[in-house]
């Protein structure tokens, strides 16, 4: 670059530092509203119609059957 090309782009970036930027509510634009692309997915997701889980096979597991006369101690299923 010439001297003189130097001193050009410095007097662009010193007005640059002095004058506001435009905004877009000085052009008479209202702003834009920013969206994160994670809640945009969870909107237009499909209704979920699944039926809810269920956990009732897993709870016949967890009772305790006892039978009289068991040599176990008590307290403990079988």
């Amino acid at each position: 670059m010439t001297a003189d090309a130097v001193v050009l782009e410095a007097r662009k970036a010193a007005q640059a530092e002095t004058e506001p930027a435009p905004n877009a509510w000085s052009l008479g634009q209202p702003s834009a509203t920013v969206t994160s692309l994670h809640e945009w997915r969870l909107a237009h997701l499909p209704p979920d119609t699944r039926p809810l889980p269920s956990v009732s096979h897993y709870d016949q597991l967890l009772r305790r059957r006892f039978t009289s006369g068991s040599s176990q101690r008590g307290g403990e299923a079988q």
